[in-house]
């Protein structure tokens, strides 16, 4: 299983969460069939979306980040819970190009960086908390920061990595959040910059054994970190033949009565892949609902 691991400073002032998503991402590489910059690029959303949702703290509080750079990949989302268990899905799930001028897989080059990544926030209210910025790279992490700087006034560092095998199977995923409150003192952000001056990269990390409380506490090392939750997070879709019938509901009558004419309509849900059949008969009583 995926693990999340969080750990915070003796003065409570500068929080690290971190991830090895190595089974998210596998099995987003299984669900979704995708090419190995798709995975990296899904992949690190997905990672991304973890950690954050990791932070909500109402129980049924989710969190869905979309970002479309007008690349080949398309529109990419990736939704959490408060749990940390994780969805997504991506437009494009196969896109081939050359790697980068780095000469590892060009993930910018498939998301693009012509748009927005927006954050939508549901927390039990009204109203969903929503918010929006430019892209800045199209690598994901960077994005995930900036957002969280401009939209959330929230000074945070992001790093995320996913490492496709020859293959397409994946050897390592993971990635840290770390998130500065208000009140940290000049010196306590400064070793947090010499901190991560000093780390490799993540998938370099977890190569080389480390694991996700490793890489928390390394992160606020010389803060006498403590590490507050050690949790299994998942790739989880909480798709139902229910959800599917509200779904269909709010096509409305015209269409409904349109797609009874058929013996058998499927419904596939994007995040997992699991079909839903509907009889001719199945939909008449769909519409009956309506006429209630």
């Amino acid at each position: 299983m995926s693990r999340i691991v969080r750990s915070i400073t003796a003065d409570a002032s500068i929080v690290c969460s971190a991830i090895d998503g190595k089974d998210i991402v596998s099995e987003i590489e299984r669900i979704h069939k995708t090419s190995a910059v798709i995975t990296a690029a899904l992949g690190r959303l997905s990672m991304g979306a973890s950690l954050l949702g990791f932070g909500l703290k109402g129980q049924s509080d989710t969190i869905t980040i979309r970002i479309n750079g007008k690349g080949p990949a398309g529109n990419l989302i990736a939704v959490s819970d408060s749990f940390g268990n994780v969805k997504s899905y991506v437009a494009n799930p196969i896109v081939e190009i050359p790697l980068n001028s780095k000469g590892k897989l060009d993930v910018a080059g498939a998301v693009g960086r012509d748009g927005f990544i927006s954050v939508v926030k549901d927390l039990g209210l009204k109203e969903p908390y929503s918010g929006q910025v430019p892209i800045v790279s199209g690598e994901i992490a960077e994005d995930i920061t900036n957002y969280l700087a401009v939209s959330e006034q929230t000074p945070s560092v992001c790093a995320l990595g996913v490492l496709v095998d020859t293959d397409l199977s994946v050897k390592f995923a993971g990635g840290f959040l770390i998130q500065v409150l208000p009140f940290a003192s000049e010196e306590t952000i400064e070793i947090i910059e010499n901190n991560i001056k000093g780390m490799s990269s993540v998938t370099q990390m977890l190569s080389s054994g480390k694991t996700a409380e490793d890489i928390s506490l390394m992160a606020l090392e010389g803060l006498n970190p403590n590490v507050l939750d050690d949790f299994e997070v998942a790739y989880k879709c909480d798709c139902s033949r229910q959800r599917v019938e509200r779904a269909l509901i709010s096509l409305g009558k015209t269409e409904l009565e349109s797609m009874s004419n058929d013996d058998n309509t499927e419904v596939c849900c994007h995040f997992c892949d699991k079909k839903y059949n509907f009889s001719s008969e199945q939909i008449k009583n769909i519409i009956k609902t309506l006429d209630k």
